[in-house]
């Protein structure tokens, strides 16, 4: 399934409500953690992360296109 094109901000708030939770921030990285995965979230104000990094943030927090749309 295409991947969502949506900015980093939104990215931050789907991985809140798919039960990760933040752990730390540092600069524009956002640091994410539940029971078995992490995740880094690297946020600019406005803008959209390129389509593999979005891929690569889902697949550091185990989740899939659909997971990550659905709390959108």
């Amino acid at each position: 399934m295409k991947l969502p094109r949506i900015s980093g901000e939104k990215v931050v708030k789907a991985l809140k409500k798919a039960g990760l939770e933040p752990v730390d921030v540092r600069g524009s990285h956002h640091y994410f953690h539940n029971q078995k995965n992490g995740a880094i979230v690297t946020v600019h104000s406005g803008k959209i992360p390129p389509p593999k990094t979005l891929q690569s943030i889902l697949s550091q927090a185990g989740l899939t296109t659909e997971e990550l749309r659905e709390p959108l």
